[in-house]
C-alpha cells in the first residue's frame, strides 16, 4: 500500500519523547499526523475521531499540569499507538473482524490502560484475520490488508493492520495478539519487531480469546528498544486475569561473553529458496559477529507446532466461538469457520491426551535449550501471494505457522527480527527464541 509521506511518520519512541522534552513539537502534532492518514487504508477498523483525539490530548494535558510538567512522569508522552481489533478499548467499538460480533468496550483492557496512564494516545484500532484465526492478513470482511512492500503478497497475520500500520509510520508502535505465531508473522511479512513475551507478562483482561490457554498480547515496533520499552510498561500481575503470573525476577538477563545460539539441525522452506538465502546469510552474520552456532535436534519441537493446528488445541477456537457458531454461523468467514468447527470432532479424552503430549514436548524443548542464549529460526519458511493463498489457504496458513507454533505451546518469549531481503527486494526474516 502506498502511504503518503508525512514528516511525522516513521518515528521511533524514542524520537517523539526526545521531540516533546526538546520542546520540538506539541500535543497538537498529533491531529496533523491524524489529518495525514490516507482517506483509504483497511489496515484500520476504526481510526480515532479529532473529537475523540482532542479528548485524549486534553485529559493529558490536565495531567501533565497536575504533575507540574514533569515529563518523566510520563513515559510515553503522546506518543501515538494502535490495538488489534480483539482488544478493548473504552467507548470504543471491538469486532474481531466480525461485524455481527461487535460490542461497544466499557474499559480499557489493562494493558490499553497501562500504556495510556504512560501517556500514550490511541490512534486507532486495527484489522485482523477474524477472530484471529489465521497467520495471513486475508480472513477479514473488511478485505485484505497490503503487504507493506508488495501488494501482490499477503502481509501476514493474524495482526495484519497492527503490524502495517507501524511498518508504514502511522504510529510508534502497537499490540497486536499471538497464539500461533500473529504477532510475528506479520513482523516478519512487514520488516519490522515483533516480541511475544512469555504467557501472563502481560495481562489478557479485555481480550477477545482464540485459545486462551496460550493467547499473548503482542508487541510491533520499529526497533527492539521501543519493544522492551513497551513491554516493561504494558506488563504487570492482574488479578483479573487467570493467566497472569507474577515476576519472580529470577530468569537469567543478558547474554554472556560468548553468545551460545541453538538452530534446528534439519530446515524446512517448503521450496522457497530465497527465504532459505536470506536465513543463511543471517547465520554467517552471527557466526561472523562471534556467535557460537550449534545444531539441535528439531524434531519435538516440530512435533509440538503440529499439535497446534492438527490436534485438539483448535477446539479451544471452537469454545471461544461458541456462541456465535451457534447463534450466527453465517458471519463467521468461511475459512475460519471451516477450521473452528473441526473442534467439534475432538472429544474431553482426546485433550487430555494432547495436554499430556505437550508437556513431554516442551520438557523436551526446554531441556535441549539449556545452555543457550536463543534458539534462532526463520520467522517464516515461506511467503505467498494473495493469488496463490487463494488456492491453498490452510495449507500455506500452516507452512507460514512452521516456525512459530512450538513457541506458544511451550511457553517461550519470541522476538522477530529483519534479517534482510529476499533477492526480489521482498522480506525475510530470522527470529530468536530465547
Amino acid at each position: 500500500m502506498q502511504t503518503p509521506q508525512n514528516p511525522l511518520f516513521g518515528w521511533t519512541v524514542g524520537q517523539w519523547l526526545t521531540a516533546y522534552q526538546n520542546g520540538e513539537l506539541a500535543l497538537n502534532a498529533l491531529r496533523d499526523l491524524r489529518q495525514a492518514y490516507p482517506a483509504q487504508d483497511n489496515a484500520w477498523i476504526s481510526l480515532v475521531s479529532l473529537t475523540q483525539l482532542d479528548v485524549q490530548l486534553a485529559e493529558l494535558s490536565q495531567r501533565l499540569d497536575a504533575a507540574k510538567g514533569d515529563l518523566s512522569q510520563f513515559p510515553l508522552y503522546g506518543v501515538p499507538f494502535a490495538i488489534k481489533d480483539n482488544i478493548d478499548a473504552a467507548d470504543w467499538l471491538t469486532t474481531a473482524a466480525c461485524p455481527e460480533f461487535g460490542y461497544t468496550a466499557s474499559a480499557d483492557a489493562t494493558v490499553v490502560a497501562r500504556l495510556r496512564a504512560a501517556g500514550a494516545i490511541l490512534m486507532g484500532k486495527t484489522n485482523l484475520d477474524q477472530f484471529a484465526t489465521g497467520l495471513v492478513g486475508t480472513r477479514s470482511p473488511f478485505g485484505a490488508v497490503s503487504n507493506s512492500f508488495d501488494p501482490d503478497y499477503v502481509s501476514g497475520g493474524s495482526s495484519s493492520g497492527s503490524a502495517s500500520v507501524v511498518a508504514r509510520g502511522l504510529v510508534a508502535f502497537s499490540l497486536g495478539t499471538d497464539t500461533a505465531g500473529s504477532g510475528r508473522v506479520p513482523a516478519g511479512f512487514n520488516n519490522i519487531v515483533g516480541l511475544k513475551p512469555t504467557k501472563g507478562r502481560l495481562s489478557n483482561t479485555g481480550l477477545v480469546p482464540a485459545c486462551r490457554t496460550v493467547d499473548c498480547i503482542s508487541i510491533f515496533a520499529l526497533t527492539v528498544e521501543d519493544a522492551e520499552q513497551v513491554a516493561s510498561i504494558a506488563e504487570g500481575y492482574d488479578a483479573s486475569d487467570a493467566y497472569s503470573r507474577r515476576n519472580p525476577n529470577t530468569a537469567p538477563v543478558g547474554f554472556g561473553q560468548s553468545l551460545k545460539l541453538a538452530v534446528p539441525d534439519t530446515l524446512e522452506f517448503f521450496g522457497d529458496a530465497q527465504n532459505q538465502a536470506v536465513y543463511e546469510r543471517a547465520l554467517l552474520t552471527l557466526s561472523k559477529m562471534g556467535a557460537e552456532l550449534t545444531r539441535i535436534d528439531f524434531a519435538p519441537f516440530k512435533a509440538l507446532a503440529e499439535q497446534l493446528y492438527y490436534g485438539s488445541w483448535v477446539a479451544e477456537r471452537t469454545v471461544a466461538l461458541e456462541s456465535m457458531l451457534e447463534a450466527n454461523p453465517d458471519a463467521i468467514n468461511p475459512v475460519v469457520r471451516g477450521i473452528v468447527e473441526n473442534g467439534l470432532g475432538y472429544s474431553a479424552c482426546d485433550a487430555y491426551k494432547a495436554e499430556y503430549l505437550r508437556a513431554t514436548l516442551s520438557r523436551q524443548i526446554n531441556d535441549a535449550l539449556a545452555g543457550f542464549d536463543a534458539l534462532v529460526v526463520p520467522t517464516s519458511a515461506t511467503l505467498r501471494t494473495l493469488a496463490e493463498m487463494a488456492e491453498e489457504p490452510v495449507m500455506y496458513n500452516s507452512q507460514f505457522g512452521f516456525y512459530t507454533n512450538f513457541t506458544n505451546l511451550a511457553d517461550l518469549s519470541a522476538l522477530a527480527l529483519p534479517a534482510g531481503l529476499r533477492a526480489c527486494g521482498r522480506t525475510a526474516y530470522q527470529r530468536a527464541s530465547p
